[in-house]
């Protein structure tokens, strides 16, 4: 794929998860206008490693996910898109801006589901919902955490890394999974990992009076 559109942004998209953007740099309005001459209009998704999101220069991953549009509304002087993470790409050159950044990508071999996955896959959805509760608890989810998931065990596990309370470094390990044992694995061994960080802040939250009943 040749001279892919591309939009670095400070956090991992998922395939399967939704992706919601405000777009004002005249650089992206130039993309989504170019974007919606096109029937099945797409773009990449990758993190950027260092730098910021608005005004261009930043350092990018070479890992990332296409991005398909569902919806885009106008605003005063903004356009607000919906998009739906696809298919995980890897970054083979990046082009010239022109004006937005643009890329050629391959895309990389979906995750395959086995039944023997069902029990863990289960597990990572029992211990995601009950650590984002927590962060939730905390005002940090970024998700509801009892949002739904898919029926479809691979787009439902993508889903619940999404909803997962993890930090940008985490969600880009969990991105470059080579397998979907891989990926559950990881998963509940990141929000193992982040739960008794919440626990503690939860703790450190409590009202010293109420908790001695005073």
């Amino acid at each position: 794929m040749d001279a892919v559109p591309m939009f670095p942004l400070g956090s991992v998209l998922f395939p399967h998860a939704p992706l919601v953007l405000r777009i004002f740099e005249p650089r992206y309005l130039t993309m989504l206008g170019r974007l919606l001459e096109h029937e099945d209009p797409e773009f990449g998704v990758v993190l950027i490693e260092r730098g910021r999101e608005a005004g261009g220069g930043e350092e990018r991953s070479s890992l990332g996910t296409m991005a398909r549009i569902v919806q885009v509304e106008a605003g005063s002087a903004d356009l607000f898109v919906i998009a739906v993470g696809g298919d995980r790409i890897t970054v083979d050159r990046w082009g010239l801006d022109d004006p937005h950044p643009i890329a050629d990508v391959t895309p990389l071999q979906p995750l395959a589901w086995d039944e023997e996955l069902a029990p863990l896959r289960r597990d990572a959805e029992r211990v995601v919902r009950r650590v984002a509760t927590l962060a939730s608890v905390l005002g940090e989810a970024r998700w509801d955490p009892d949002t739904e998931v898919s029926d479809d065990p691979v787009e439902s596990s993508w889903q619940l890394a999404a909803i997962a309370p993890l930090g940008e470094y985490d969600q880009f390990r969990l991105l470059g999974a080579t397998s979907l044992r891989d990926l559950l694995t990881l998963l509940v061994r990141l929000c193992l990992d982040e739960e008794p960080v919440l626990v503690a802040r939860a703790a450190d939250e409590v009202d010293p009076d109420e908790e001695s009943g005073a």
